[in-house]
């Protein structure tokens, strides 16, 4: 993206905020940047969106479309040379200014033939898990510049343990290993860092009708993005290290307590 469609932030408004999401090509990330881009320029500056190559046809688009407002940036979060080697771009294009929200959206959900035939585990591992840690270690310093001080770790319902009996017939362990364990250093980061004023915490964005989700899901994404965001925006410091569940009024019948919001016992 040429320079000069890089919003000049010594002119943002000092309420203005912004973001960084992985995982964007597509999905729910894709439509956590279309949902920020509803919001005015004087509340929401830049959102980076990363890829590990190019950026796809539908994310290509949002960013011309953005008015410089949405700026990519090629990096593979599972490798840390990469993460760090992007850490100058994004810090480039701040001008100065801080991160406000990080929100690590990057997954995979592999399929196994039950738990003696999963051989996927380490890979899947690296992306949910390893992703995570690499990118909120390494834009610490910008997020410390920030006013908001969010990261949001995108988790799932089907790595708690209290629910294991609904998701038994799920044949993705590896998926609920991984989100398990991203749940305690999601727990790990927001103890830590909660008296450095930072709230990071994870959300349950629900089961959308993505790539990953398969087309039986209950939400379109654009519903999961929408909810997610009210999350982002509302939490506060009594949420550090949970992951909290999306809202969406009238939609509890048949889908038990997984759109009433509150927190997800893990």
């Amino acid at each position: 993206m040429p320079d000069h469609w890089i919003t000049d932030t010594s002119q943002q408004s000092i309420n203005m905020s912004n973001y960084l999401i992985t995982g964007t090509s597509r999905g729910l990330g894709l439509c956590l940047v279309k949902e920020l881009l509803k919001r005015p320029a004087t509340s929401v500056g830049l959102i980076f969106t990363t890829t590990r190559s190019a950026p796809t046809p539908a994310l290509q688009r949002t960013i011309d479309e953005s008015a410089g407002r949405v700026v990519n940036v090629i990096v593979n979060p599972v490798d840390m040379e990469s993460v760090k080697a992007a850490l100058p771009a994004v810090e480039k294009h701040l001008n100065g200014a801080g991160l406000d929200v990080l929100i690590n959206n990057v997954g995979v959900l592999p399929f196994s033939n039950g738990i003696k035939e999963m051989d996927n585990l380490a890979e899947t591992f690296n992306v949910n898990v390893l992703s995570v840690q690499n990118m909120t270690s390494v834009f610490l310093p910008l997020l410390e510049r920030g006013k908001l001080k969010k990261v949001a770790n995108i988790s799932t319902t089907v790595s708690s343990f209290a629910y294991q009996d609904v998701f038994a017939r799920l044949p993705a362990p590896a998926y609920k290993v991984t989100k398990a364990a991203l749940n305690m250093l999601t727990l790990q980061w927001g103890m830590e860092y909660l008296d450095k004023g930072f709230t990071i915490f994870g959300v349950s964005p629900g089961w959308l009708k993505t790539e990953l989700g398969g087309e039986g899901a209950n939400l379109e994404p654009e519903q999961g993005a929408e909810a997610t965001m009210k999350v982002i925006d509302a939490a506060r410091k009594e949420e550090a290290g949970k992951m909290i569940n999306i809202h969406l009024e009238g939609f509890g019948e048949g889908h038990g307590d997984f759109y009433q919001g509150g927190v997800v016992p893990w």
